[in-house]
């Protein structure tokens, strides 16, 4: 089975929709993502940098070179960037959840229980 067409962890998820818009380092990331979930999804450092490590190894992830740094960006911030396998497995699991949430909509509107 590919690694794409599996449920993404929640905060692999947020990363991958952040690092959608560009490359960012990680408090972008962090900033990204509380606004994305309203301040409901926080990354602690460990949760951020232990994903991003993650991320990286699977593929879906890239540290940016210094040469495709913004201009001015500190040399002590890394960079990550979507992969294009990153952006097919968020596709892919943003459709997947767009479909289940059309699925419990459809069922709560024909007259599912507790409608």
């Amino acid at each position: 089975m590919s690694t794409e067409s599996l449920p993404l962890k929640p905060q692999w998820f947020h990363i991958l929709l952040a690092l959608s818009h560009g490359a960012q380092h990680g408090s972008g990331i962090v900033r990204s993502v509380l606004e994305a979930t309203d301040g409901k999804m926080r990354l602690w450092p460990a949760t951020l940098y232990g994903s991003l490590e993650e991320l990286t190894e699977i593929g879906w992830i890239t540290e940016v070179g210094t040469e495709e740094r913004p201009v001015g960006a500190s040399d002590k911030k890394r960079f990550y960037r979507l992969t294009p396998q990153g952006a097919r497995t968020l596709r892919a699991d943003a459709q997947r959840l767009a479909a289940l949430a059309d699925t419990a909509l459809s069922r709560l509107a024909d007259g599912g229980a507790g409608a």
